[in-house]
């Protein structure tokens, strides 16, 4: 029996070491080759010696080829990512509490309005969306990557859900000691939440990072473009420069991979109630 048991567990890792190496292969090979030499560039998986001429590249450029604002467009999209991701939460927190333990008359039309547009198709509303956005003069400035981005009805959803199954004796004893809404949100919700919040930032930020169809079409001056927007335009006339095209993807992958190991254990948590 425990030689069955062994085997058994045997098989299991070496089948989850399998899978492990499956899904690491691209990532691996994405950096190697961002390290690899011009003339190695897809020439295998790990080069002869490693080279940080793809990286040089992309900040400094090279005598005849244009340089573009790599190291501004990184920024731009910290910037734009970060202040999307964090109205979208102010946002479903505010929203969603209002769902989850504020009567008010029409509140399931609301709920059931917002469980509609979860499946409506995005791309359909992005003419009307830049309508708008040029109507109000947003065109071609931060606030057109940001504002239109600002809310996120799957936040809504996941913090509704959490928040109906909080305890409502506890919030009705903060209200007893005089404490209003917003101090009740921000002392004993949020800290009770903390687990399903690290999934919503995570998968919010992750969303809105790798957005490119709509910098695409808000902005055009280079100075505001995000990396992502860059890093597609060198499938252009950039195509033959592989290695920076690999270093790009390294740079834009990055925030998404630390942001990932320093909420490990809060995302381990939330995903186990998403689950549920």
């Amino acid at each position: 029996m425990r030689g069955k048991k062994t085997i058994k567990t045997a098989v299991v890792y070496l089948i989850g070491a399998i899978l492990l190496c499956i899904a690491l292969y691209p990532y691996l090979y994405m950096v190697f080759n961002s390290l690899a030499p011009w003339d190695e560039v897809d020439k295998g998986f790990i080069p002869s010696h490693f080279s940080l001429r793809s990286y040089r590249w992309l900040i400094f450029g090279e005598q005849g080829v244009a340089t573009k604002p790599w190291i501004k467009a990184f920024f731009n999209s910290l910037f734009v990512t970060t202040a999307s991701t964090l109205l979208m939460m102010l946002f479903g927190v505010m929203i969603a509490y209002a769902l989850a333990k504020i009567n008010f008359k029409g509140r399931k039309k609301v709920d059931g309005f917002i469980m509609f547009q979860m499946f409506f198709p995005t791309m359909i509303l992005l003419i009307p969306q830049f309508l708008v956005v040029k109507n109000l003069h947003f065109y071609n400035t931060y606030a057109a990557m940001i504002i239109p981005k600002a809310l996120s009805l799957w936040a809504v959803f996941l913090y509704t859900n959490f928040f109906k199954a909080l305890p409502d004796e506890i919030i009705e004893a903060a209200r007893i000691d005089g404490a209003g809404t917003y101090t009740i949100i921000r002392r004993i919700v949020l800290p009770m939440s903390s687990s399903i919040t690290t999934i919503i930032f995570l998968f919010l930020f992750m969303e809105r990072w790798v957005e490119l169809l709509w910098d695409m079409i808000a902005v055009k001056n280079i100075q505001m473009q995000t990396i992502n927007v860059l890093l597609a335009q060198m499938f252009g006339p950039y195509a033959s420069y592989p290695g920076p095209m690999y270093a790009g993807t390294v740079i834009l992958t990055m925030p998404i991979l630390i942001l990932f190991i320093i909420f490990r254990k809060n995302f381990t948590k939330g995903i186990q109630f998403v689950l549920k």
